[in-house]
């Protein structure tokens, strides 16, 4: 490793620990089981066994913390918690639960590291245990990064034992049984004689026992649920279209609001003159917010219309107002004195460059774009004299009560935040802008429910995007192989822009300026990945992938770029190149799935593609057709290793999904500024993907790794890399930016 890359890791080591204040002073805190918060407020005959199981002479509740934004995160967290509870989904009511520092995310230690994903090192799991201790401290309830599943997967199945043994120590009180003579299913303990006690019987005696925390885990071979087809808990109310969501919520005496904000983000409010909107039929108020300015009215539609009527001057961005600005500032960070990191620095890459007769050289792009969910972003707020209650879709509910908190100058615990489902996020919803303004509308009427809903053109103005990123790549080929590989990406730091509207420092390198790219598991002679800090231009987020969902992109097109140089096979110079077991099999399984090196049709090509994020090694093949009317996309094939597929179905749909959401972004959209304001301003100027455009997907899920991984984002890295070498295979035609419609057309 360079000597950048030293320093820049050792800051991140250093700066982590100070944010914990010491971990070897904490060791005792940290290991200290958390607080029950469900033992705050139980009624009479109701037992919470742990913070995930409430049971009473109604029915068994399951808390499942992890935020459900149509990913199926409900129907997971609660298949673990009654694999061990011996009970059935359709026996137990599902409950997001309040926010709570109990439910803390023990999987974001992980991908907050930096080391890679297959490092097990003492250097390696001592950071993830000091990054897994600052995650517990600060209580760090999040949904992301895909770590539901590892985050859950023994977490949860320990609840659900300690519930179920707890359960049989409490049959065995009230019958005199011994425990070792009971056992459970059906949502019941088995008595020795054959007859059973429902666990809603046992929910009083269950409350006046301590937990039974001496628990075993079931062995696999007997799991009922986990590895097999389940029918989730929402299938029913979303083929009904009986399901709510947040912009479903209605409360007695509601009023409905909606802002309008500067376009050119974060610019100031000069003048507004709001008289006609005041005017208009059913406008109740219109009061400043942040940013901008806030319409109440009698229901959302003439809310909206008056927005539209407000005249108000903005102040001009403080960023780049076109998006040549934009591309320079990324273009101009490849230097030194901006260099974030270089954890990947194999060989010597420079003298080999340095000794090459031919340098194979390529500069690739990729766009800020929007998350566009399909709900409307949206929350409701009530503010009393002694609590406030919040109801939204959020993938950081203790967040969004500590910042509620603030806005109403009320203590945290007042704070009442109930969870809704969300209908998609792809990350938008690690943000609470929309939170923060309906807290502050309430706040001007207080007893009065307040319902903040965004126009889609507002959300569109407003968003957080991914970040905008660029690549360039120098390398080398030797005897047929590749020898030399040298990545430079530049983009701004999504973690920084994110967590500084928490208020949260950020210090040491951004691992997503790299990640996607550094940790591959290739074993090329001279390999090195840098990362540049490109600065803060228009404000970005978290998009579904984050840093890897350009970065594979970015990696794997070069990399195919260097392969076709050495005249190899895409496929076979990949396997050569990996040193890694269980990703080599993924690269192994897709090429069997799609038949690679079997004759194509004319005008036909395949491409390979294959990344590692999140800890997940996935490996995609793309067919594509070169037609009259433009390229089409005709099958793909994709292999996941997670070390355990939950539930089959719900993995198939998720990454094929998954696929269709990257492929149409990656064909068709962006989002661009002018005069600092963004250009896109709904769905049909930043299109995805057609019906009629979408491919036959093939999906499999390996389990050959050790650890237990989420599929909710590593099957976009890939994708677009698929796709670009495709293309090339079929075409000749080699695509460096996104969106690809620039450079071809789509049939």
């Amino acid at each position: 490793m360079s000597r950048i890359g030293k320093i820049a890791r050792r800051t991140f080591l250093v700066t982590s620990a100070a944010i914990v204040g010491g971990v070897a002073f904490g060791y005792y805190a940290y290991k200290r089981p958390v607080a029950n918060p469900l033992l705050d407020d139980l009624s009479e005959g109701e037992a919470a066994l742990t913070p995930y199981v409430k049971i009473d002479a109604h029915g068994i509740t399951l808390i499942t913390p992890r935020a459900d934004s149509g990913q199926g995160a409900y129907s997971v967290q609660a298949a673990l918690i009654a694999e061990e509870l011996d009970v059935e989904l359709d026996q137990v009511t599902v409950d997001p639960g309040l926010p709570d520092p109990a439910y803390y995310n023990t999987a974001l230690s992980a991908e907050a590291a930096p080391f890679r994903s297959t490092d097990d090192s003492f250097a390696a799991n001592s950071t993830r245990g000091v990054m897994d201790a600052m995650m517990k401290f600060m209580g760090m309830q999040i949904t992301g990064g895909s770590t539901t599943v590892p985050d859950s997967f023994e977490k949860l199945r320990l609840a659900g034992a300690v519930a179920r043994e707890t359960l049989k120590a409490a049959a065995a009180q009230q019958t005199g049984a011994q425990v070792a003579d009971l056992k459970t299913a059906n949502g019941a303990v088995e008595l020795p004689g054959g007859g059973m006690i429902p666990y809603t019987e046992l929910a009083a005696t269950a409350a006046t026992l301590d937990p039974v925390n001496d628990v075993t885990l079931r062995d696999p071979s007997t799991w009922r649920l986990i590895g097999k087809p389940m029918e989730r808990v929402d299938i029913v109310a979303k083929s009904t279209g009986t399901q709510d969501y947040g912009i479903d919520f209605e409360i007695d005496g509601m009023v409905h609001a909606t802002v309008l904000t500067n376009p050119r983000r974060y610019g100031e409010v000069i003048r507004f003159d709001d008289s006609a909107a005041r005017a208009m039929r059913g406008v109740l108020d219109v009061v400043p917010v942040t940013g901008g300015v806030a319409v109440i009215a009698d229901n959302t539609w003439r809310a909206i219309q008056a927005a539209g009527a407000i005249d108000v001057e903005w102040g001009p961005a403080p960023y780049p107002p076109k998006m040549d600005g934009h591309w320079q500032a990324l273009s101009d960070s490849f230097n030194d004195d901006q260099l974030d990191s270089q954890f990947r620095d194999d060989g010597d890459v420079s003298a080999t460059l340095d000794a090459a007769a031919e340098v194979i050289e390529a500069e690739y792009r990729a766009p800020y774009l929007a998350h566009q969910p399909l709900e409307p972003i949206n929350a409701t707020v009530l503010v009393q004299d002694n609590r406030v209650d919040v109801w939204t879709g959020t993938q950081i509910p203790r967040f969004v009560q500590t910042n509620v908190a603030k806005i109403t100058g009320k203590d945290t615990d007042q704070v009442h935040v109930h969870v809704l489902m969300m209908g998609g996020s792809f990350g938008h919803r690690l943000e609470d802008r929309v939170v923060r303004q309906a807290a502050e509308i309430a706040m001007t009427r207080p007893g009065t429910p307040v319902k903040l809903t965004y126009s889609r053109e507002e959300d569109f103005a407003q968003n957080d995007t991914r970040q905008i990123a660029m690549a360039r790549g120098r390398g080398t080929v030797r005897d047929g192989k590749v020898e030399a590989y040298d990545l430079g990406i530049a983009m701004p730091s999504v973690i920084a822009s994110q967590m500084g509207r928490q208020g949260f420092p950020t210090p040491g390198p951004d691992l997503q300026i790299v990640a996607g790219a550094w940790e591959q598991p290739f074993d090329i002679p001279h390999y090195r990945v840098s990362g540049y800090r490109a600065p803060e231009l228009g404000p970005i987020s978290s998009w579904r992938s984050v840093g890897a969902s350009t970065n594979g992109f970015f990696h794997d097109v070069f990399l195919d770029e260097l392969i076709d140089a050495a005249g190899a096979d895409p496929m076979e110079e990949r396997l050569r190149l990996m040193w890694h077991d269980p990703s080599r099999k993924t690269l192994e399984a897709v090429a069997e799935m799609s038949n690679w090196g079997s004759p194509l049709a004319p005008n036909t090509g395949r491409g390979v593609a294959f990344c590692m994020s999140f800890g997940v090694p996935t490996a995609q093949v793309i067919e594509v057709s070169s037609t009259d009317a433009g390229i089409m996309i005709d099958k793909v094939w994709c292999a996941a290793e997670v070390g355990q597929v939950i539930d089959p179905i719900m993995f198939e749909n998720m990454v094929q999904g998954g696929i269709v959401w990257a492929l149409g972004h990656a064909m068709n959209s962006e989002i661009t500024y002018s005069d600092g304001m963004v250009e896109q301003r709904n769905y049909y100027d930043a299109p995805g993907m057609r019906l009629y455009q979408s491919p036959q997907i093939e999906v499999r899920g390996l389990e050959n790794g050790r650890d237990v991984r989420g599929m909710g984002e590593p099957m976009v890295p890939p994708a677009a890399a698929a796709l670009s070498n495709a293309i090339f295979a079929a075409t000749g035609t080699r695509v460096r930016e996104m969106p690809m419609a620039k450079v071809v057309d789509f049939a």
